[in-house]
Parts: structure tokens; sequence; C-alpha cells
């Protein structure tokens, strides 16, 4: 994976549609800090780092 992709800034409706999830349950884990680290922008809109997003669904596999 190159370093333009683990810095690729994915969008909360990215986000929400790999997972499967609805809005509402995303950004209630962001609330409780259950989420994947995220930037808000000046402008209110959020982006997460792909990289950030890979590390936080590995810590959430189960231990083989």
């Amino acid at each position: 994976m190159s370093a333009r992709t683990q810095d690729e800034k994915l969008t909360v409706k990215e986000v929400i549609a790999d997972l499967k999830v609805a809005p509402s349950t995303f950004y209630r884990w962001r609330q409780l800090g259950k989420g994947p680290r995220s930037i808000k922008l000046p402008n209110g809109d959020v982006r997460i780092r792909r990289s950030e997003y890979e590390r936080w669904l590995t810590e959430r596999e189960d231990a083989a």
C-alpha cells in the first residue's frame, strides 16, 4: 500500500458504507469515543484517515 493510499481521507459516508452501519451509529460511536479518530474540518465535515480506519478495525478483530 502506498503512502498516498495510507493517507487517503475517507468521508463518513464512505466509512458507514464500508461498515454497513447507520450514520447515527457512527456518530454515537464518535460521541462515546469508540469510533476511529477523525479530523473535523472548518466547515464541519469529518474525515477519517484510511490508516487510522484500518488500525481501528484491526483493534476490533477477535483474537484467534
